[in-house]
């Protein structure tokens, strides 16, 4: 376990830094969360309930879960411990709808106010070798811009309008994978947006007998992926990870790994028997008809059994889940290749 800038972890890792939206927020991060979202998860950031990614992969690495960005007191031995800067609603652009709820230029405003005060307190020498020797930042946008997308009605654009729109928001993720390691970050890990045409949300039940491909994912029982949505995940994922391959090669002495959680996820929900999940249409904890219109705002809404259900609430999902994308994620099993070119446990050890 880390405590300060001069122990060790078994991976040589000191702290992972955090950014990116609701897949790594649980709302600490997010000001007046219920009251601007109407949506109140209600699983923990930590502890052995939580389905919250970067917690789990943490955990593995050795380290303490990141700290909240708006609890830290800007001190270097709280820092460098690493901070979450993710906050749910978050968004690649920015929201002009709803300013309030956070992009990734303000997390990376917020990323070098850290380096800043960091090399105040240690030098600056020491500090960006702390930060390139010593540190993972993992990044998880996209999925909000989406959701934003797909609520506005505008999902039904063509096919040329959803590559124009992930080729914009992978462009802006480029930029800041370019930002931070002007700063001297040089390990990074890129996660791919889960398969939202399948979140209770947005699924549909249809009485055709579709057999689950990469947009649809039938599990037998009438429940069918919404493929105009899941088309523009995928074309998302895509051009990111063509990008990570670049960049891999374009920028010296640096590792990016691109994680494939569609990939996992659908494989989940198109096997459900194989992993003990009984239900991937609707949410474990909401409200509305497949407990998927609105979040869930009392735990006492909770399903009997959540680890029998692929989604906690009606776009995350629960810790079964979550977990076992964690250990794909962390050493390519039970899931091969999730993460690409290499497992997460290589590129902390390396």
């Amino acid at each position: 376990m880390v405590n300060s800038i001069g122990n060790t972890t078994m991976s040589n890792m000191k702290a992972m830094y955090v950014m990116g939206d609701s897949t790594v927020d649980c709302g600490e991060n997010t000001l007046f969360f219920p009251f601007l979202l109407n949506n109140l998860s209600l699983h923990p950031c930590d502890g052995p309930a939580s389905s919250i990614l970067p917690y789990l992969l943490a955990k593995k690495i050795g380290l303490p879960y990141p700290i909240p960005f708006y609890s830290q007191n800007g001190s270097a031995e709280v820092l460098s411990r690493g901070v979450n800067l993710g906050s749910t609603g978050a968004t690649i652009m920015s929201n002009p709808v709803n300013p309030v709820l956070q992009s990734l230029n303000q997390q990376l405003r917020q990323a070098f106010e850290i380096f800043q005060l960091l090399q105040l307190e240690l030098g600056q020498d020491i500090a960006n070798d702390f930060i390139e020797s010593s540190t993972v930042f993992y990044l998880s946008f996209g999925k909000d811009d989406y959701i934003d997308l797909f609520r506005s009605n505008s999902a039904n654009s063509p096919r040329s309008d959803a590559e124009t729109l992930s080729r914009i928001l992978v462009d802006q993720m480029t930029n800041a994978i370019e930002y931070l390691y002007g700063s001297s970050v040089r390990k990074f890990v890129l996660m791919g947006i889960l398969p939202l045409g399948c979140v209770p949300r947005f699924v549909h039940s249809t009485n055709d007998s579709k057999s689950g491909s990469q947009s649809g994912g039938d599990n037998g029982d009438g429940v069918v992926c919404a493929p105009e949505i899941n088309n523009f995940v995928l074309e998302y994922n895509a051009f990111l990870e063509q990008r990570v391959v670049r960049l891999n090669m374009e920028l010296a002495g640096a590792q990016l790994i691109f994680c494939d959680v569609y990939r996992a996820m659908m494989e989940i929900i198109n096997n459900p028997d194989t992993y003990g999940i009984e239900n991937v249409k609707n949410a474990c904890c909401g409200t509305g008809e497949g407990n998927g219109i609105r979040g869930c705002m009392s735990i006492n809404m909770a399903c009997e059994d959540p680890s029998t259900y692929v989604w906690w609430d009606l776009f995350n999902p629960g810790h079964l889940v979550s977990s076992l994308i964690a250990d794909s994620a962390w050493s390519g099993q039970p899931l091969p290749d999730i993460c690409r070119p290499s497992p997460i446990q290589k590129l902390v050890s390396s």
